[in-house]
């Protein structure tokens, strides 16, 4: 018996090592608006959430996001591309974090601590573009590391 639950937990090791690509996961589906993410990070995933997808076409709007860091965020960059068919039509970059600048809350947040954020977030649009697109999204830090990787699928009919 001893035996077979040793192979049987070295099999799932083996699995879960072999294992490429995490599952897609909802952010939200209502009407005609629905978001899915998949992390593009091979080592780690994430938990994002929203109450309402009709949120996200106001201003402001509640999110539920949780990680471990593998990486300490002494300094923060984030690099969004908007992929239509394949090609990048739209490419935006900032600093989130750095000396005496720092927009986040784990700004400063060191290797091993737990990031959960439960609260409103502005996104500074005032509306989702419509059509089907992805929406890519990486978090670097000052040694150019990537803290946390997404690409999120887009499907908009809304008519604002």
């Amino acid at each position: 018996m001893k035996t077979s639950n040793a192979l049987l937990f070295i099999l799932v090791l083996l699995y879960i090592n072999a294992s490429t690509e995490w599952p897609t996961h909802t952010v939200c589906k209502e009407d005609n608006l629905e978001i899915y993410y998949k992390s593009c990070d091979p080592q780690q995933d994430f938990d994002l959430s929203i109450d309402h997808c009709s949120d996200i076409a106001t201003q402001t709007f509640n999110i539920r996001a949780a990680m471990v860091l593998r990486h300490s965020i002494k300094e923060l960059y984030v690099k969004l591309n908007m992929i239509i068919n394949g090609k990048t039509v739209l490419t935006y970059s900032e600093m989130l974090c750095g000396p005496g600048h720092s927009k986040l809350i784990f700004c400063g947040k060191q290797k091993g601590e737990h990031l959960y954020y439960e609260g409103p977030v502005t996104l500074g649009i005032k509306e989702i573009p419509q059509g089907d697109y992805t929406l890519s999204a990486k978090l670097t830090n000052q040694d150019h590391v990537t803290v946390a990787c997404a690409d999120f699928t887009v499907k908009n009919y809304l008519d604002y």
